[in-house]
């Protein structure tokens, strides 16, 4: 079992920055891919990025050189440093984390671009 828990949401101005952080704990001796999705009022949940246990990182085209995904193995915690944001980021972030073939979920953070 994989346990996750995020913080770093909140509310910033456009064109801010929030690092977001997702920690996993429980019994597991490594995990795989650590990522984000995250889902607006009225959308689809879309992908943001995600990174191998090796520490290869993937975008979608929406965040790419803005966002940048990273990871701490030796803490089993994966990082979301948002720059530039924009109203559109504004959403309910998720972190997943990869173990044994299935996705485990974090409960979310609220991320609210707006001046």
């Amino acid at each position: 079992q994989v346990q996750l828990v995020e913080s770093g949401g909140g509310l910033v101005q456009p064109g801010g920055s929030l690092r977001l952080s997702c920690a996993a704990s429980g019994s597991f001796f490594s995990i795989g891919a650590m990522g984000w999705y995250r889902q607006a009022p009225e959308r689809q949940r879309e992908s943001v990025a995600f990174i191998t246990s090796g520490g290869a990182p993937t975008y979608a085209g929406s965040v790419k050189g803005r966002f940048a995904i990273s990871r701490d193995n030796a803490k089993n915690t994966v990082y979301l440093q948002m720059n530039s944001l924009k109203p559109e980021d504004t959403a309910v972030y998720y972190c997943y984390a990869d173990f044994q073939g299935r996705h485990y979920w974090g409960q979310g953070t609220q991320v609210t671009v707006s001046s």
